[in-house]
């Protein structure tokens, strides 16, 4: 099992970047695959994740609307499309597996991040002018 980040870097407000995970091993149905972020002090919090079966798509609150996560199953990929970017998103953010539904209970922070069985190593982003 291996999930592996890349396309963080540093951007202006405002701006666009697009994030993607290979997803290799896996054998959970569902399978769901998530974005979380996590800045130093704080505790690793959710912000998308997607049903690689069925294509739900589940966002939390603040990133409705300019964050969009997607997946490519013919090529194992996992996007997500960050726009309208804010300097509160700056963080390390992380690609993520388990089963469909506790990655949503974790995203709802219904139950805490550790719960998640599967992370990558992360990759940073910045947003600043």
């Amino acid at each position: 099992v291996q999930l592996v980040e890349s396309g963080g870097g540093l951007v202006q407000p405002g701006g666009s970047l697009r994030l993607s995970c290979a997803v290799h091993g896996f054998t959970l149905d569902p399978l769901g695959i998530g974005w979380f972020r996590q800045v130093p002090g704080k505790e690793r919090e959710g912000v998308a994740c997607i049903n690689v079966k069925d294509g739900n798509t589940y966002y939390e609150d603040s990133v409705q609307g300019r964050f969009t996560i997607s997946s490519d199953n013919a090529k194992n990929m996992v996007y997500l499309q960050m726009n309208a970017l804010k300097p509160e998103d700056t963080a390390v953010y992380y690609c993520a597996g388990d089963l469909i539904d506790p990655l949503v209970a974790v995203l709802r922070k219904a139950l805490p991040y550790r719960h998640v069985a599967h992370w990558g190593r992360g990759t940073a982003v910045t947003v600043s002018s």
